[in-house]
C-alpha cells in the first residue's frame, strides 16, 4: 500500500475550487501530498488550500494567460522547490440548471461561436499552457505524473434525451464545445504520454461520469436509468482513481484513459 503514498510530493490542481476540484485536492492531501490549489478566484483558492491537512497553498490564476501560469510556477518552485503532480481539472462545463431563455442557445443550430471559443480557450489552451509550463519542469527533472480530467462525453456522444421531462419538454441541451474539448483532451493525453515517456513523465486522463449535485429531479432520474449502477456518482467517488494515477501504484501506466462512470459507456 506504500505505492499509493504521495508523502513529500507536490501536487497542482487547476480549477481547484470546483465541485470535483476540491475533492481532487482533498484526495491528494489525504494521500500525503502538499497541494497547490489554483483557481481564477484567488480568495477561494486560498480558502480551499487552508482546509487541507498538508502544507498547501492557493494561487489565483487565469490558465489561458501564459504569463500568469509562468508566474505561478516560479512561486511554487520558490515555496516548495519541486513539482511532482499536475491535475488539469479546470474547464468550462455549462450547468444543467440554466435560465429557460438560454436553453435555445444551447441547441447546436444556435450555439454561439463565442461560447465555443471560450471553451476551447479554457478547456484546451489552458490545459496546453499548464502541461507545457509545469510539465516541462517535470521532464527536465526526469519524473512526474500529469492527470488530465476528461469526460465520458469525450468518449461517447451526449444523450440529449436525459435532459427531457416526462411531458417531452427539453430543459437543457449538452453543448457541442464540451464534447469536442474533452475528446481532444484524451487525444492530447496520448500525445504527451508518447512525447515525454523518455523523461519518465506519465500522462493519463481520468474520465468521470456525472455527479449528483442537486440537479433537476428529471435529469437525475433519467441519468440513473441510463447507468448500469442505477445512480449518479457521489462527489467523493473519484478520489481513489485520482490517487492511483498520481502515485507509484500506476507506475507502468501512461497514455491511458481511466473511465469511472458507473458503467455509462459500457452500453
Amino acid at each position: 500500500m506504500n505505492d499509493f503514498s504521495l508523502k513529500n510530493k507536490v501536487a497542482i490542481v487547476t480549477g481547484g475550487c470546483g465541485l470535483l476540484g476540491k475533492q481532487h485536492s482533498l484526495a491528494l492531501s489525504e494521500a500525503g501530498a502538499n497541494v497547490v490549489v489554483i483557481d481564477i478566484d484567488i480568495i477561494e483558492a486560498i480558502s480551499a488550500s487552508e482546509n487541507l491537512d498538508t502544507v498547501s497553498v492557493g494561487f489565483g490564476c487565469d490558465i489561458t494567460d501564459r504569463e500568469q501560469v509562468v508566474h505561478v510556477r516560479e512561486k511554487i518552485l520558490d515555496y516548495f522547490g519541486r513539482i511532482d503532480i499536475l491535475v488539469n481539472n479546470a474547464a468550462i462545463n455549462d450547468m444543467v440548471e440554466c435560465p429557460a431563455a438560454e436553453i435555445d442557445l444551447l441547441r447546436f443550430e444556435n450555439y454561439p461561436v463565442d461560447l465555443w471559443n471560450r471553451s476551447i480557450a479554457v478547456n484546451l489552451t489552458g490545459t496546453f499552457n499548464c502541461s507545457q509550463i509545469f510539465g516541462s519542469y517535470m521532464a527536465e527533472n526526469s519524473g512526474g505524473s500529469i492527470i488530465n480530467i476528461a469526460s465520458t462525453y469525450g468518449i461517447v456522444a451526449p444523450d440529449q434525451s436525459i435532459y427531457m421531462r416526462e411531458d417531452g419538454s427539453q430543459f437543457y441541451y449538452k453543448p457541442p464545445a464540451y464534447s469536442a474539448t474533452k475528446g481532444a483532451i484524451i487525444s492530447f493525453t496520448k500525445y504527451l504520454a508518447a512525447y515525454w515517456g523518455k523523461n519518465n513523465v506519465r500522462v493519463n486522463s481520468l474520465s468521470p461520469g456525472g455527479v449528483e449535485n442537486m440537479q433537476d429531479k428529471a435529469f437525475i432520474d433519467n441519468y440513473s436509468k441510463r447507468t448500469p449502477l442505477g445512480r449518479m456518482a457521489n462527489q467523493e467517488e473519484y478520489k481513489g482513481a485520482l490517487v492511483y494515477l498520481a502515485s507509484n501504484a500506476s507506475s507502468y501506466m501512461t497514455g491511458a484513459n481511466l473511465v469511472v462512470d458507473g458503467g455509462w459507456t459500457c452500453w
